[in-house]
């Protein structure tokens, strides 16, 4: 939706009680701060050149297609489910957040989770799930999650059964297989792949994993599979996306090198650490500066927390900068205990699809939430999918509304 406001400087005049620049500033002052009242955070409080503010409808469903990693983060949500590997012989209540994997799930000693994700397959069943949210949701993209979507031996297939029922697919990865697995995936449709890039040296990445894995030999190999993915899928002609965290300014640099090391075809994106708030933003922030970033566009998902600002260089490339807005389910969320500024990170985020060690298929709203998640067959005709669907309505309708001038 088109905001504009004309800067041009008004002639000048003999009276002086009219002061032309400080009417220009008030609009831009008045810019700024419609923007940051409307959509609540303070990223948009600088920005008061936009041409262009884009609203949509959010669209994505994500599909935790396999639990299974290689990497150890410390960090890993694993989409709000226990590891498998170090929870199959448990029940709910039972569940260990770390366990001789190595892996984590960071929230799941509050979420509730009362099961593990086992693996999707290409089938009748898969079909018929996608089919059901799609018609009863509206979905038009799906975004296949884990564990570490790569490593799944029927990847392509599933991508394939997700285009033939009419879902644009995208995946996020953290490439340890992709150069396998992505040719055919390519030719099953995958239109693109957000790889993760937890670090851009072996010393990085060896940091942010667990303690018995935290070797700078195993990283590189790590790197340099993820670096063979990002080439085979440039080849195959999918869309490639690097995404990387900066959670304070001592990684301001892993993207400077990030822009050195990979071409323009490789879309940057930033992701604000919603763990470390305002150390994150001041150093995304101090990055943009020193980047000399110009705003070109903010687009807003109606019906999700996430948004992007996006930029260009001085040299004509473009980043994006991914933020998380404090966006609620009116009712599911108003009474949760983590419904607050400090305890819920993601806001509402979207739907996310499962699948359960005896072939159920659960639909979640929430990774801090996990007892919240339904059957999909309980789900599609519940109080929540019909609040999701008018919140998106609403909240798109308000947007629109909100940011035509």
């Amino acid at each position: 939706m088109t905001i504009v406001a004309d800067r041009r400087r008004a002639p000048a005049v003999d009276n002086p009680r009219i002061d032309t620049q400080l009417i220009a500033d008030s609009i831009d002052a008045a810019l700024r701060t419609e923007l940051y009242v409307v959509f609540k955070h303070r990223a948009l409080r600088s920005i008061c050149d936009l041409d262009l503010v884009r609203v949509t409808m959010d669209r994505t469903l994500r599909v935790k297609v396999i639990d299974a990693c290689g990497l150890a983060c410390t960090f890993c949500h694993n989409e709000g489910t226990p590891v498998s590997a170090d929870n199959h012989a448990q029940t709910a209540g039972e569940f260990g957040a770390v366990g001789r994997s190595g892996r984590v799930s960071i929230y799941l000693a509050t979420n509730g989770a009362r099961f593990v994700a086992a693996p999707m397959f290409p089938d009748d069943a898969f079909r018929a799930a996608l089919a059901g949210l799609r018609d009863v949701l509206g979905f038009e993209e799906v975004h296949l999650t884990g564990g570490e979507p790569t490593l799944h031996p029927k990847l392509a297939a599933i991508v394939a059964v997700a285009r033939e029922e009419g879902y644009g697919v995208g995946v996020t990865s953290n490439g340890e297989n992709g150069a396998r697995v992505l040719p055919a995936c390519a030719k099953a449709g995958l239109g693109r792949v957000n790889f993760s890039i937890f670090g851009t040296t072996p010393e990085e990445l060896a940091q942010v994993q667990n303690v018995r894995f935290r070797t700078a030999s195993l990283a590189a190999r790590k790197i340099e599979a993820l670096e063979r993915s990002i080439q085979v899928a440039t080849e195959e002609g999918v869309g490639v996306s690097a995404n990387v965290v900066i959670p304070d300014r001592g990684h301001i640099e892993r993207v400077h090198r990030l822009l050195d090391r990979y071409s323009p075809q490789v879309s940057l994106r930033i992701l604000s650490s919603l763990a470390d708030g305002d150390k994150s933003l001041d150093a995304i922030d101090e990055l943009l500066g020193g980047l000399d970033a110009v705003p070109q566009e903010v687009h807003v998902i109606a019906g999700t927390s996430g948004f992007r600002i996006s930029y260009t260089l001085p040299d004509g490339r473009l980043i994006k900068v991914k933020h998380i807005r404090p966006l609620r389910l009116p009712e599911t969320c108003a009474s949760c205990r983590f419904n607050n500024t400090t305890d819920c990170q993601e806001g509402y985020y979207g739907v996310r699809l499962y699948r359960d060690p005896k072939g159920t298929f659960h639909v979640g709203v929430c990774i801090q939430r996990m007892d919240l998640c339904l059957p999909i067959d309980e789900f599609v005709g519940s109080a929540v999918c019909s609040e999701i669907n008018k919140m998106r309505e609403r909240e798109f309708h308000d947007l629109t509304a909100q940011t035509v001038t």
